[in-house]
């Protein structure tokens, strides 16, 4: 337990990430079926005010995006895989990368008291003035945690930054990095510029309702659009700190079991991870349509929405690109990459109305924006963490997961969250809007409602057997023969598995000609 708790390991660190982002994940979960049941019929269900239910919905949101998808994304998969990728025996400032995890525990456990405190924050996840203000939910327990889970960030940002730079291997080239390498790397940036101003926003959130200044009271010169500019202008390129290495995870799975290297790798880099890196950071005012800003700052923001298209479809082309004349084996990690891309298509699909101004009036704050964030974001990067852990769980473990079980799992998610989802759009369409915890006025949407909420459960079967396959693997499965994927990445290659302390027996060297993806019709075989 020591050794744990002292731990300055990258590997050990990475894991750490993984438990505590699982744990908020089953929480959050927990709290999706609530929403989901008290949905499930017309009238009062669970609860019989909406205060309740606005505490459900805030701890949802606000875990599942910040103490779920960011860290297990950045923090587990950047953490475990990233040194081992890029040959180097440790991050670049191993006792900060402590500080970082324990940073993102101390967030957990705060964001749990919420269960435990008499006034619990009733802000749902986006904190909006006057009514985060105004409530007697407890504000501050949302500022702080938002705060904890920020500054791990930083740190984390600013140590991979610096790893990446000046701790590759010798010989290699920035067109020989793992494209997940890469990713994450635009993932830090967008977090190393952004997230000040979402740290920034819930500080004057929090002075305004515990030392009364008025930065948002319009009465005393404040401004309640304020605090929603400052907010998106983080919390949408979030969404691509949660979808680029999303990305990355499941184009290093799909060339692997493709047995191709990444289709356009300059492309994909160059355009599609930094295209979007740059793109994101100017089509925040999307969020606000409604919010009665000026026309042609709204007209300007749709142009930039629908220009980001671009950079995202040279990662969509990637993906399938990667899949042509490939020698595929559909083994668990790949089932779960090649599903995200019918999530992918539905989710990007849907967001182009979205982006339209004339249908985003009728459309926004209805259940097809819900239903659109959940597919393109909520779910795909879900399904690439998952995928994910069942690729490197042979390396992290040393042991192998039991293939049926997995499948099982893994169908069991996939019909759920359609089941959940895909409905959603059409009563969307027809007016049902979203954050109502009763919805009398609207019986119509009763069926509907009651068919998304078997969904919901569906779903978390099949994720309780994940998370069981991948407890039981780790203590009962079969030992992992070496590259089990018969992988050409340097974490297969050069490692044991697990890996020990300083990760390589000895440290690789990389000529020009090495890659990553160096897959070849001489090297294709079934796995």
């Amino acid at each position: 337990m020591k050794e744990w708790i002292f731990t300055t390991d990258h590997k050990r660190i990475g894991i750490l990430y993984l438990v505590g982002s699982i744990a908020a994940f089953a929480v959050a979960g927990i709290m999706a079926l609530l929403i989901r049941v008290e949905l499930s019929s017309l009238g009062p269900t669970l609860v019989e005010d909406a205060s309740q239910y606005n505490v459900w919905l805030y701890f949802h949101g606000a875990a599942m995006i910040l103490a779920f998808l960011i860290p297990g994304l950045t923090g587990f998969v950047a953490n475990y895989c990233i040194p081992l990728m890029i040959g180097a025996h440790d991050v670049a400032f191993p006792r900060i990368n402590a500080f970082s995890v324990w940073l993102f525990w101390f967030a957990i456990v705060l964001a749990l008291l919420t269960f435990v405190i008499p006034d619990p924050p009733d802000v749902l996840w986006t904190g909006y003035p006057p009514y985060s203000v105004q409530t007697d939910g407890n504000t501050a327990f949302y500022v702080f945690t938002v705060h904890l889970l920020g500054f791990s960030s930083i740190l984390g940002a600013v140590n991979f930054l610096c790893t990446v730079i000046y701790m590759r291997a010798p010989g290699m080239g920035w067109n020989q990095l793992n494209v997940f390498v890469w990713t994450t790397l635009g993932a830090f940036v967008i977090q190393l510029v952004m997230i000040p101003v979402l740290a920034s926003a819930v500080t004057l959130l929090l002075f305004d309702k515990y030392l009364g200044t008025t930065f948002f009271n319009p009465e005393n010169g404040g401004d309640v659009l304020l605090y929603q500019n400052l907010f998106w202008f983080y919390s949408h390129p979030a969404v691509y700190v949660i979808l680029l290495p999303a990305v990355g995870i499941i184009l290093e799975v799909l060339a692997t079991f493709a047995r191709n290297p990444v289709f356009n790798y300059k492309v994909t880099v160059y355009g599609g991870i930094w295209g979007t890196v740059l793109l994101g950071s100017d089509v925040w005012a999307h969020h606000l349509y409604t919010s009665g800003m000026v026309d042609w700052l709204r007209i300007g923001m749709m142009v930039t929405t629908l220009l980001i298209s671009l950079p995202v479809g040279l990662l969509t082309i990637s993906l399938v690109g990667t899949l042509y004349k490939g020698s595929i084996s559909f083994k668990t990690p790949m089932v779960y990459a090649t599903s995200t891309l019918f999530l992918i298509l539905l989710g990007g699909l849907t967001g182009i109305p979205l982006a339209m101004t004339s249908l985003t009036v009728h459309l926004a704050e209805t259940y097809f924006v819900m239903a659109h964030f959940h597919y393109i974001m909520g779910i795909t990067a879900t399904f690439a963490v998952f995928a994910g852990v069942y690729y490197w769980f042979p390396l992290m473990t040393g042991k192998m997961y039991n293939e049926t079980y997995s499948q099982i799992g893994f169908w069991l998610n996939f019909i759920g969250v359609n089941l959940t989802f895909w409905p959603l759009f059409g009563i969307g369409i027809d007016g049902m809007p979203r954050r109502y915890f009763d919805y009398q006025m609207y019986p119509e949407f009763e069926s509907t409602q009651m068919l998304s909420t078997v969904g919901a459960f569906i779903v978390a079967a099949g994720m309780a057997i994940t998370i069981l396959t991948w407890i039981h693997g780790a203590i009962l499965g079969e030992k992992a023969k070496p590259n089990p994927w018969g992988s050409k990445s340097m974490e297969w290659t050069h490692c044991e598995y697990p890996p020990g302390p300083g990760n390589f027996p000895t440290p690789p060297e990389v000529t020009a000609e090495w890659s990553p993806y160096n897959y070849g019709k001489h090297t294709a075989q079934s796995l």
